[in-house]
């Protein structure tokens, strides 16, 4: 038999020169699924953990901390810059752009150092400040992981802040609103997937939003935390070099300077722990939200919702009738993969040989991913919930198919009963069991039973008027806890 494989034209060069075609192009043919056809709904992160973003942090932390040692006049005979040259050298930053990238690729092709190219970037511009004299204070008592855990912990805390916290909390509300809209449309619950003790729809999506929230308050009081403390950690260079400064706390007002929280004790690297922290929390939201999308198909699957078709959209490619409830099918992979990167990222992290070790430097570069996948998961589950209806015709169906949920209510009465001493309340839980299980048993069946039992009467009216419908205890107060 002939190699199949050999009838298949393999295009690559084509594709790989392809590359310049444009944007649109560039899609298509892109490694990963979040630079490709999933680029619109993670844009936002590129702004903050992207390699370009990462190397204008970079140069971000060198130009201030070369202005935080000029304005404290730390080093002899450099004293505070003018106004014209902080703006000058803030403008390295601000005007950062395609042209700069390219620039620091260019350098960073002969330094074979990402951070030393930074360096140089920012020295070959100091002669056009009337500075050129200071180049040699850029990077100054700096080890590359100085610049690089004020870099990460500025971009992460920017995507988490900006853009990942916002996006999760409006899907939140999104849920949270639903939940307060449906309040009280009465629901079957389904413990081990059998039918239960009635709840309400509202009182249900309360529960998957209160879970949620608890989640981002954590999130929300993220430490990030930096240090800038030289090669192992100790501020050996900057007191061999300066040693009347006050480098502890030359480092701690720079640091906090830049909005984050001082490590003190650090190797040479910031130990990554807030970060592993910071992921624990994002991953236990991302799987929690992958048990709102699971619940969420489900009760798409038994009717409960029902999904508003999109103008033009196909569900099948064979089956025309199908609208398929793709949204919260994408955000489960996503969650998935979002959360397996960043547990691998909170395990990876934590650990470093001795006072340095480079694991986490290729780890670090996936950061973005794992942000982008649970960004790109938000993003399908708000939309996956703008298209659902829901169908209290099938609800209020359901409940009236199953009147043996009402086997609790009648048993528990019958225990009260028993302790006010009423007679001929014996073994309640017994007698409901010998009725109702694996049985069913319609509303003519029930109160036939409940007429027989010799309940007081205002028991036995409660009883009687009592539906699966309206058993559901206090589940639409409940959805007021959130507040």
């Amino acid at each position: 038999m002939a190699d199949s494989s050999s009838r298949i034209p393999s295009g690559r060069l084509s594709l790989a020169a392809g590359e310049a075609a444009g944007p649109a192009a560039a899609q298509n043919i892109a490694l990963g699924p979040l630079d490709g056809r999933y680029r619109p709904a993670v844009a936002p992160l590129v702004d903050y953990l992207s390699e370009a973003a990462l190397n204008r942090d970079r140069v971000a932390v060198e130009v201030e901390w070369l202005i935080h040692l000029t304005r404290n006049s730390v080093l002899p005979g450099a004293g505070p810059l003018t106004a014209e040259q902080e703006e000058g050298l803030r403008k390295i930053v601000t005007e950062f752009d395609a042209a700069s990238v390219g620039e620091l690729a260019e350098i960073e092709a002969v330094t074979v150092h990402d951070v030393k190219a930074v360096e140089y970037y920012i020295g070959r511009r100091l002669e056009g400040l009337g500075i050129k004299d200071l180049t040699p204070m850029v990077h100054f008592g700096c080890t590359s992981e100085d610049i690089n855990n004020l870099s990460y912990a500025l971009g992460i805390k920017g995507a988490v802040e900006d853009v990942w916290l916002p996006a999760a909390r409006a899907l939140v509300d999104q849920i949270a609103e639903m939940a307060r809209t449906n309040r009280d449309v009465p629901m079957l619950s389904r413990t081990h997937g059998q039918p239960a003790t009635p709840t309400s729809l509202g009182k249900e999506l309360a529960v998957m939003a209160h879970r949620l929230g608890r989640q981002l308050t954590r999130i929300g009081r993220t430490e990030y935390l930096g240090k800038i403390n030289g090669a192992t950690g100790d501020f050996a260079a900057h007191v061999a070099s300066v040693p009347r400064a006050d480098w502890q706390q030359v480092s701690e007002s720079f640091v906090e300077g830049l909005g984050l929280t001082w490590n003190p004790l650090t190797t040479q690297i910031e130990s990554h722990d807030w970060q592993a922290e910071l992921y624990a929390d994002v991953s236990r939201f991302n799987r929690i939200l992958h048990n709102v999308c699971t619940d969420i198909w489900s009760y798409i699957s038994i009717g409960y919702f029902a999904q508003i078709p999109v103008a033009g959209a196909t569900g099948s490619s064979t089956m025309p009738h199908k609208v398929n409830p793709i949204r919260f099918e994408n955000a489960e992979a996503n969650l998935e993969i979002s959360s397996s990167l960043l547990d691998t990222l909170g395990a990876t992290l934590v650990t470093s040989r001795w006072q340095r070790d480079l694991t986490d430097s290729s780890s670090q570069r996936n950061i973005g991913v794992a942000f982008g996948h649970s960004l790109l998961a938000i993003s399908n589950v708000a939309k996956g919930l703008d298209r659902l209806d829901v169908a209290e015709g099938v609800l209020a169906a359901d409940l009236d198919s199953n009147w043996e949920v009402l086997a609790e209510a009648i048993q528990m009465v019958m225990r009260a009963e028993a302790i006010a001493g009423v007679p001929g309340m014996d073994n309640p839980y017994e007698r409901l069991k010998d009725l109702t299980r694996g049985h069913r048993v319609d509303a003519a069946r029930m109160k036939e039973f409940v007429s027989g039992l010799g309940l007081s009467a205002d028991a036995e009216a409660r009883l009687l008027a009592l539906t699966p419908g309206t058993y559901n205890g206090i589940a639409g107060k409940l959805v007021d806890h959130l507040g």
